[in-house]
């Protein structure tokens, strides 16, 4: 059967379980992208997050919940677990937040997506198992739901985190 190519866009977020699609999300500079697979079940999910805290704009966090890592992380967890997955056996990845529209760090959006994101997964006990984060570059992030293997395309390079 022939691969199937699904785009995440910015603040969108997709849960799959078939072994055949591909997952990508393009840009992600200060924005945080985390994939999420369970190895036994196949089922996996990535997000696009723009910003940190949905308190700043409660009406557009209930509008697209997966613009805010902090009601967009657990609904992507809570999507692939109706679909079966186990969170005993999930595997995080997670790219972006970047510094790169804000040379200064006066707003530091990367840092604090980052941050919300690590407190999540302390609060449920869980690790980031694999990332690319931070500098100053832009990076395409790729799920293949074959292998729950996540890759990164970055300045010219494609490496696996």
């Amino acid at each position: 059967m022939p691969e199937n190519s699904i785009t995440v866009g910015i603040s969108e977020m997709v849960v799959s379980k078939n072994i055949n699609d591909i997952i990508t999300t393009y840009s992600l500079g200060s924005c945080l992208g985390v994939t999420i697979y369970d190895p036994v079940a196949k089922i996996g999910g990535m997000i696009h997050c723009m910003l940190a805290l949905s308190k700043i704009d409660p009406n557009k966090a209930a509008e697209k919940p997966a613009m805010f890592v902090d009601v967009g992380i657990p609904l992507l967890f809570k999507s692939a677990y109706e679909l079966g997955a186990e969170k005993k056996r999930i595997k995080v990845k997670a790219a972006g937040c970047a510094q790169l529209m804000d040379p200064k760090g006066t707003f530091k959006i990367g840092q604090r997506n980052y941050t919300v994101l690590k407190k999540l997964m302390w609060k449920n006990n869980m690790m980031i198992d694999g990332e690319s984060i931070g500098e100053s570059v832009s990076r395409t992030m790729v799920l293949d739901m074959k292998t729950g293997v996540t890759r990164i395309k970055s300045m010219g390079k494609l490496f696996e985190i």
